[in-house]
């Protein structure tokens, strides 16, 4: 009986945390800057505390040399054996094609550890939205849905 009671509890546990996964996963969310000391990932009122300084932003040389897009850059970590990886590079790679003035750079999370662990990357694929200057505007990790991402390139280019 008492076996049969911890099967339970574990497959209920790991529906919820499933459920949960799938409802964030992909998710563009708003990004608000605090100080590089505190490393908090509350949340609340719609926006993540992802322990980003309050000026940071990406330059070229952080890209590996690729320019940033004249209006916005979808910038994608990915790393070797991700499947998700590769339908974000599509994703990504056809919304830059369509909207003017964005580029689509990808990352190699293993080659950049530096960056990674400076922007707090902790799966791939993570993207990340850039404004012209290069701030960083929004943030997913998984694979987000085209739709989401064109809505985010609207609210970083107004």
């Amino acid at each position: 009986m008492t076996g049969a009671v911890v099967a339970g509890v574990v497959i209920v546990l790991a529906t919820a945390f499933g459920l949960m996964r799938r409802r964030r996963d992909g998710v563009l969310r708003l990004t608000k800057a605090v100080p590089l000391n505190e490393k908090s990932h509350e949340k609340g009122s719609g926006e993540v505390e992802d322990g980003l300084g309050a000026a940071e932003s990406l330059a070229a040389a952080d890209l590996g040399g690729a320019q940033l897009g004249e209006r916005a850059t979808l910038v994608q970590f990915s790393s070797a054996f991700c499947a998700p990886c590769r339908a974000t590079r599509r994703v990504l790679g056809e919304v830059a094609g369509m909207v003017d003035g964005v580029s689509h750079v990808e990352i190699d999370a293993e080659e950049h550890l530096d960056l990674v662990r400076r922007l707090n990357v902790i799966r791939t694929p993570t993207v990340l939205v850039l404004d012209e200057a290069g701030r960083i505007v929004r943030r997913a990790a998984g694979l987000p849905r085209k739709a989401d991402v064109i809505a985010a390139l609207g609210d970083a280019i107004a």
